[in-house]
């Protein structure tokens, strides 16, 4: 992912680390803090589905746009693109922003989706070619190929990140927009107790609580890269 990122235009400076664990402090110790967006992986369920379609039952649709917008959210209409939608969630939303390189790819893009609302973004993010090329790229340098849209794809991306104004989000294309989870403290970052109690640790809780067996989920961060 940190290549798509990068290929996209954020500074190589910033990367994503895999999280081994969010209860051991030794495990967390090697994950660059602060880190600015935290992208959790899972299979998609029935449980899911349900608690998906109960929690935005009834919500307004989100259609916020303009700099005014206190996290930037992109709706997913590209099949098999959670992953990606994940991944412009994570680097379009806190100070990270601060770390794309001017004139990129990806500040450009940034700069034409800020104005649009969430039907008129994700028409800009399927007619970017730029994103398409950066994707294709990326792709080109793992050990699998990418997925086509129409192919069925278990695996599900959700991402958390800490806005300007120290607010959690739940950040999920493929819901009717941006989840408010809670406020942080100023040196609270998406790894902090406070947030992995109100992301991470909430969705394990209500899938335990829900009788899902083995709990399969992998998380990466995006923070300042080793090298």
């Amino acid at each position: 992912m940190s290549s798509l990122l990068h290929q996209l235009g954020m500074s190589k400076s910033i990367g994503f680390h895999d999280v081994y664990s969010i209860d051991d402090p030794e495990l967390l110790a090697f994950v660059p803090r602060p880190a600015y967006a935290l992208l959790l992986v899972f299979p998609v369920n029935e449980r899911y589905e349900k608690f998906r379609s109960q929690e935005d039952s009834g919500k307004p649709e989100y259609n916020g746009s303009g700099p005014e917008e206190e996290v930037m959210w992109f709706k997913q209409t590209i099949g098999n693109a959670c992953g990606l939608i994940g991944l412009l969630h994570g680097a379009s939303n806190g100070p990270v922003k601060t770390f794309i390189e001017h004139n990129s790819d990806l500040d450009r893009l940034l700069q034409e989706a800020t104005p649009l609302n969430p039907i008129q973004r994700a028409d800009l993010l399927y007619e970017s070619r730029a994103l398409e090329s950066a994707h294709q790229i990326a792709a080109q340098k793992g050990d699998t190929a990418a997925p086509s849209a129409g192919d069925y794809v278990e695996l599900h991306y959700v991402c958390f990140v800490k806005s300007m104004d120290n607010n959690l989000w739940e950040m999920d294309g493929r819901r009717i927009g941006p989840l408010k989870l809670g406020s942080l403290g100023p040196d609270e970052d998406v790894l902090s107790e406070k947030a992995l109690t109100l992301s991470v640790r909430s969705f394990l809780k209500r899938e335990e609580q829900a009788g899902g067996g083995e709990l399969r989920f992998s998380l990466v961060a995006l923070g300042q890269s080793f090298d």
